[in-house]
């Protein structure tokens, strides 16, 4: 009799274990469930609208994180690597995945979207597509536009998942909200046709086409002109029909949006120009005012120059190929000479003393090209949760203790570094200070004052200064001829965009600086604007 007894009891036992563990893999399931649901890549988007009544123009330099000038230094250097011209195996992929990492480690945003880049084509194996998600995903998670541009691509080819093109247009819709020049450029192309055509993927918008088109190139991505010249060259009404015939100012603005597109690096830019002077189509209806072969062949030598390396800018275009009626300087034929001349212009740093945190040692050595700056970033815990200069405080402590954490400059710490847990001073005990609050330090360059925009090696000329530099407000009359550099106080919201070699102009004495066009799109006062000579060297083309 005991013994069946026993079974029921040894099987009511069985059961509650079963029961048990069953609700306890349905908890872990759910709380997996949940934890996907939370991803980025699974955020909850309105869906892509192709017939939306509006558009306002977002700004992504003001959207992104600020970047290190360290890490800046080490994505250049990786970017110059990297170079199209050298054959893909000559090419030190272990150095540039290192370099890249090294600014990724401290959260510069281009450089996390690059080395996921790097990842997906094998250079750092067997890091791969799992890895290249979760780096796009963190990049989401400090609310870079670009990275919300880049989910959408992986979405549509199906990149560590399946391929789903309607969430990826709701993701490049929403990094068009948010300011990314390229999804703005992307959809303002699919939404400049004349009639619907989903299954083709293009629709008719015109209106916001416009409003996407100019507000990225205003942010100097060179591709939106290229779709952009269209709608200006053959104007057409909101329901797309022609409004009328083609005029001269029509062909005029649409001659100097390519002209502008070159500038920013458009390569299929510089081939229409090369067939508009040289060969167009229809020369009842072309957009030059005359042929021009010697113009024609400058643009191809361009346009060819862009093929090989869609990283190049040519801001100075202007002083080797202006737009007609101004007159062509001389040029004899070397390809080379008319792309670095068409380059934008930077300076050599002038030799930095050293200072007193490039004297220290170990983790609180600091390069005397750099400074430190507080930034918005703060830490709890014993770990830095990303690379960067670090130091600790301690607000619910004394003023003493404060003031003492103070004198402990910031020290360099690599992700998930344990930091240096400070002690109280002398006097106070010897236990460890509890309750702290770390806070970053961004490094900027010392630049002593002298206005020099950074850009990685080959994509500038670089030139000696011998002068002190000259600076002009941006209302006056320009005072020498040269190129010039318009720049913004690093306070100033804007100053990502526009403190950049690639705006840069080839300016005439005694004429007006250039006014920037996409005023409507970068917001402030001309009076905060001053611009700054880069080189006055005339044109030298052989």
């Amino acid at each position: 009799m005991r013994l069946p007894l026993l079974r029921k009891i040894a099987y009511g036992l069985l059961t509650v274990v079963f029961l048990v563990c069953s609700f306890n893999a349905l908890s872990i399931v759910r709380d997996q469930y949940k934890a996907t649901q939370a991803l980025p890549r699974n955020e909850k988007l309105p869906l892509f609208n192709p017939h939306r009544s509006s558009f306002t123009c977002q700004i992504e330099a003001t959207k992104v994180p600020p970047v290190d000038a360290r890490a800046d230094s080490s994505f250049l250097e990786a970017q110059a690597l990297d170079d199209p011209s050298v054959w893909e195996e000559d090419r030190d992929y272990g150095r540039i995945v290192q370099l890249t990492r090294q600014a990724a480690d401290r959260h510069h945003w281009k450089a996390m979207l690059n080395l996921a880049t790097l990842y997906l084509e094998n250079r750092d194996p067997p890091r791969g597509q799992v890895e290249a998600l979760v780096l796009v995903e963190e990049a989401m998670r400090l609310g870079v536009p670009a990275a919300y541009d880049r989910m959408g691509t992986y979405y549509m080819h199906g990149v560590g998942m399946p391929g789903d093109a309607t969430k990826a247009f709701a993701f490049w819709q929403r990094a068009a909200e948010m300011g990314n020049p390229h999804a703005m450029g992307y959809l303002g192309d699919k939404l400049a046709a004349t009639w619907d055509s989903p299954r083709d993927g293009f629709w008719a918008n015109i209106p916001v086409a416009t409003k996407m088109l100019e507000c990225s190139l205003a942010q100097g991505y060179g591709p939106a002109a290229y779709s952009l010249y269209y709608l200006q060259a053959w104007p057409r009404t909101s329901d797309g029909t022609r409004s009328g015939p083609q005029k001269t100012e029509t062909k005029a603005l649409a001659l100097r949006t390519l002209h502008q597109g070159v500038k920013h690096g458009c390569s299929d830019c510089a081939r229409t120009l090369t067939i508009e002077f040289g060969d167009p189509d229809d020369l009842a209806d072309m957009l030059a005012p005359h042929l021009d072969n010697a113009r024609s062949k400058r643009y191809l030598v361009l346009h060819n120059a862009l093929n090989l390396n869609p990283l190049l800018r040519f801001p100075n275009l202007d002083k080797v190929l202006p737009l007609p009626p101004e007159p062509l300087p001389p040029w004899d034929g070397d390809k080379q000479t008319l792309i670095d001349a068409a380059k934008g212009v930077t300076s050599r740093p002038s030799e930095i003393k050293s200072s007193a945190a490039s004297q220290r040692q170990g983790r609180y050595y600091l390069d005397a090209t750099y400074d430190l700056i507080l930034s918005e970033d703060k830490a709890r815990g014993t770990e830095a949760p990303f690379a960067g200069y670090w130091q600790a405080t301690a607000p619910s402590e004394s003023a003493q203790v404060q003031t003492w954490l103070k004198d402990i400059p910031p020290g360099l710490y690599q992700p998930g570094e344990a930091f240096d847990l400070p002690r109280y001073p002398q006097g106070m005990g010897s236990r460890a200070i509890p309750e702290l609050t770390w806070q970053r330090f961004l490094t900027v360059r010392h630049d002593n004052g002298v206005v020099n925009p950074v850009a990685a090696t080959g994509m500038t000329r670089e030139v000696i200064r011998t002068q002190p530099q000259r600076s002009c407000n941006a209302l006056k009359t320009c005072p020498v001829t040269g190129t010039w550099q318009p720049w913004l106080s690093t306070e100033h919201p804007l100053h990502q965009v526009v403190n950049q070699p690639w705006r840069q102009a080839w300016v005439v004495a005694e004429q007006p600086f250039p006014q920037f066009v996409d005023g409507s799109y970068l917001p402030f006062d001309p009076d905060e604007l001053t611009w700054h000579l880069m080189d006055s060297a005339a044109p030298n083309l052989g």
